[in-house]
Parts: C-alpha cells; sequence; structure tokens
C-alpha cells in the first residue's frame, strides 16, 4: 500500500510539473498576413492585419536609394542572390517608411513576407531564423533603430545569425536594418576599445565587422528646401489637399523653420496638420 501511495503522489506531482511547464511554442501560420511581428517572449510572430506604410511613389528625394533597396528586394523574392542591407543616416529621411513600402511593392508568388524584429529582442534572431529556415515563404526580416551602447554583446548574435555559424543566415531570409549609425556602435564605445585593448586595431576590427555583415549599405542625408517642397506637394496631390499652392509652399517652410529641420518626417507631419485644418481625412 505504501508502495502505491508513493506512486500516486509522484503522479500527481508529475501532473503539476506539466501544467506548470510553460507550452511548447507553436509554429506561426505564416498564410495568416503578409507582415509580423516577432514577439520573442513566446518565440511567436503574431500577425498584423494592417501595415502603417506609405505608397513608394511617394518617397521624395531619395531615389537613388529607392531604387537600390527595390531592385535587391526583387531579386530576392525571385530566389535570386540578394543582401542584408543597412539603411543609415539623418533622421525623418525615410529610411524605414521605405523598408516597408519596398516590401508592399514587390509581387512573389508566394507572397514575400515582412517579420519586424524589435531591438531589444535581437538577442532572440538565431531562434527565429530557424524558425524560418524550413518554411516555404521566403522573409525579410526588419529591425528599426539598431544600434548598441556601452557593454551591450547582444551584436554578436545578430553577426551569427547573418553571416557566421555553422548553418549561416538561411537562404529564404533577408534581414534589413536601420539606424542613424553607419557602423551601428557609437564612436566614443569604439574608442575606448581601442584605447583599453592589447592590441587596438583588432578591438575596433570586431566592432566595425558588425556592419560589414550587410552587403548593401544605403545613406540617407538631411534634404535640401527643395527636396522638401517636393514631399510636402507630394502628400498634397496624393491627398488631395486642394489649399492655394503658395499659401502651402509658405506654410510648410515656416512648419519647418519652427521646427529646426527639414525632413520626411517634418513634410509628413506639417500635411496632417494642413489636412487638419482643412478638415480633410488622409485616407490612402
Amino acid at each position: 500500500m505504501a508502495d502505491v501511495s508513493k506512486l500516486s503522489l509522484i503522479s500527481r506531482i508529475a501532473e503539476a510539473l506539466e501544467r506548470l511547464a510553460p507550452r511548447p511554442p507553436q509554429a506561426p501560420d505564416f498564410r495568416a498576413a503578409d507582415a509580423f511581428v516577432w514577439r520573442a517572449s513566446d518565440e511567436t510572430a503574431v500577425p498584423v492585419p494592417k501595415v502603417n506604410r506609405v505608397d513608394i511613389g511617394l518617397l521624395k528625394g531619395i531615389d537613388r536609394v529607392r531604387d537600390s533597396l527595390l531592385e535587391n528586394t526583387q531579386r530576392f523574392a525571385r530566389g535570386l542572390p540578394a543582401n542584408n542591407a543597412l539603411l543609415w543616416g539623418a533622421r525623418g529621411m525615410g529610411k524605414s517608411s521605405l523598408v516597408k513600402a519596398a516590401h508592399a511593392a514587390v509581387k512573389a508568388d508566394p507572397p514575400l513576407k515582412l517579420i519586424e524584429i524589435h531591438r531589444e529582442d535581437i538577442e532572440s534572431l538565431p531562434a527565429l531564423m530557424s524558425r524560418l529556415r524550413t518554411d516555404p515563404h521566403r522573409f525579410l526580416v526588419f529591425c528599426d533603430d539598431l544600434s548598441f551602447d556601452g557593454d551591450d554583446t547582444s551584436y554578436k548574435s545578430l553577426k551569427a545569425a547573418l553571416e557566421g555559424g555553422v548553418e549561416g543566415r538561411p537562404e529564404n531570409v533577408l534581414f534589413y536594418a536601420t539606424s542613424n549609425r553607419r557602423h551601428l556602435l557609437p564612436r566614443d564605445m569604439m574608442d575606448n576599445e581601442r584605447s583599453t585593448a592589447i592590441n587596438p586595431g583588432e578591438a575596433v576590427e570586431e566592432k566595425v565587422s558588425l556592419s560589414d555583415r550587410f552587403g548593401l549599405w544605403l545613406g540617407f542625408h538631411k534634404c535640401n528646401q527643395d527636396e522638401y517642397l517636393e514631399m510636402v506637394r507630394g502628400y498634397c496631390t496624393y491627398f488631395k489637399l486642394d489649399a492655394p499652392a503658395d499659401q502651402i509652399e509658405r506654410d510648410a517652410l515656416e512648419w519647418a523653420m519652427t521646427r529646426g529641420s527639414r525632413s520626411g518626417r517634418t513634410a509628413w507631419q506639417f500635411v496632417q496638420d494642413l489636412a487638419g485644418r482643412l478638415e480633410r481625412r488622409l485616407e490612402t
């Protein structure tokens, strides 16, 4: 009887532990949507019913980088060789907007999927790559505003996932990132590595080699006044905001002056204000 009682107790303990244990992550259904957000906590991809993006034709002043990224994405969608891309440079000039617009502009069968991974989840990138490796779809994995500071060593996970390791990057995955920094790390961090290392050159090389994992570097620079006004006019035409052209131009320049910057983001913020004053909805 004692043995039976012990066996029953062990069974109840085992059942309780099974209930407490986290459920194994379910394989995402990538047919559910064209865009997803990677949730590292339970290693799942959450479908995004409606992506926040603009039409690629509305992105003005970045023609060269737009064409380069679009061509790279189209080649990848067709199963041809393509490069990981780093979009770096001035704030508000359409880096993340271009990635989302390029994804929408490329048509493929099966459809190209976009998966956003947050900067704080970058250490889970190898797990995401493992999930995608055997899926029949092709994926753009996108990280917005990617950079590393201080003692953050998660950049090593990114390096291994992109090109390193025995398996390497899956053939059906391409990685796009945006950053205000060309080398993803602040200059003072690299200078500190140089000053404290036994071999300063090797220490800096370790940091710079991260950006070398991106075969395509696309630089975004501040726009001039003509480019800024072209952005404003493009939005106004697209959304049929029919205020007098000279008034729009004058107000747009004043708007940029009060903010101390000219950029695609500034142009979009002005257009939102203009639409509000005209009592018009911005419907795509």
